[in-house]
């Protein structure tokens, strides 16, 4: 079976909460695609790789693989650090 990647997707640069980072994303790696000798396109015949699953927890992504047999690498979110600020904190000097 093929490789994947279970990890917990960070919020985007666009974005201002973190509603699309609560689920785990089981993801195939893709193999190399080629390219096409008539149009010079980008091809492949992978339909692995445009496969995502997502799942509540880390455990259910976890047991699905170990389940299917799928050899997958565990990738942990960085936690981060907020640093709570009011608004005049901006204008105060230390």
């Amino acid at each position: 079976m093929r490789k994947a990647k279970i990890y917990n997707p960070s919020k985007t640069a666009t974005q201002s909460g973190k509603g699309k980072t609560k689920k785990w994303i089981l993801k195939f790696e893709s193999r190399h695609g080629y390219t096409n000798p008539l149009m010079g396109w980008e091809s492949s015949d992978d339909t692995l790789s445009e496969i995502q699953l997502e799942f509540d927890t880390k455990d259910e992504a976890i047991k699905y693989a170990k389940k299917n047999n799928i050899t997958f690498e565990l990738i942990d979110s960085k936690k981060v650090n907020y640093i709570i600020k009011s608004y005049s904190d901006n204008f105060m000097k230390d």
